[in-house]
């Protein structure tokens, strides 16, 4: 009489990252491999003491605070788009030259009004726990000398670059509308004389845009002054807007 052979044992449930046991290993598409239907999971993927098999770190996002202790070491910029630190490049000599202009005209204009101008080591604080550091921004709410973002910012400055235009002109330009303080936001251009403004009257209110050239006056009524364009292109030289389209 011929035994019948035993019953096959059941396989062992294997356990992925530390959670519970998945059913029969067979039928998990790890399992099933070119390794070979006798591959085990120690052969796919080799036990380490510092992990557990399969397990994948997940990154968690940083936060503001965490941003802040780590900058403060580093020698470089950075920003902070609420998830973990953002590299600011370095920028031309004329990028520089523009963007001292834009203070001098700022500060000649501001002094012993009540409204500062500040950057580009400011922080503006915008969507969730972002923080942005514009070349320059003007406030008239009073601020701690020892704060990491700067209260009640009315006017943001960018004076835009070959790496940061796609950050500037889309990203930054819904960040900056959810500060409600913010009236406006200028995008300076540096290798032509001209400005992109978005202003508007309330926080709740959509980007009114204009463009100005080198010809044209910079209003900003929230802050009680009125800038030349040509004044932030001093000792630079760059192509007007108006000569370039005509």
């Amino acid at each position: 009489m011929t035994k019948s052979p035993a019953p096959a044992k059941p396989r062992e449930a294997v356990s992925l990252g530390g959670g519970p046991p998945t059913p029969d290993a067979p039928n998990h598409p790890i399992a099933v491999s070119c390794f070979g239907p006798h591959a085990t999971l120690e052969k796919i993927m080799p036990a380490r003491g510092s992990l557990t098999a399969m397990n994948i770190p997940i990154r968690k996002s940083w936060t503001q605070g965490e941003f802040f202790a780590w900058a403060a070491s580093q020698e470089g910029r950075f920003e902070f788009d609420g998830f973990r630190p953002v590299a600011m490049t370095g920028g031309t000599a004329g990028h520089s030259v523009i963007m001292q202009n834009v203070h001098a005209a700022l500060r000649s204009r501001l002094r012993g009004s009540g409204c500062r101008p500040l950057g580009p080591d400011a922080g503006v604080a915008t969507t969730g726990t972002a923080v942005r550091y514009p070349d320059a921004l003007v406030t008239c709410s009073p601020f701690d000398r020892d704060a990491m973002t700067i209260p009640g910012v009315v006017v943001v400055i960018e004076v835009v670059s070959a790496s940061s235009g796609r950050t500037d002109r889309i990203l930054k330009v819904r960040e900056y509308a959810a500060v409600p303080s913010i009236r406006r936001y200028i995008i300076v251009e540096s290798t032509t004389a001209g400005l992109t403004v978005m202003e508007r009257e309330g926080p709740d209110e959509v980007w009114r845009v204009a463009t100005l050239t080198s010809d044209d006056i910079l209003r900003l009524p929230e802050i009680g002054i009125e800038i030349p364009v040509a004044e932030f292109y001093v000792d630079i030289d760059v192509q007007n807007e108006t000569a370039a389209g005509s």
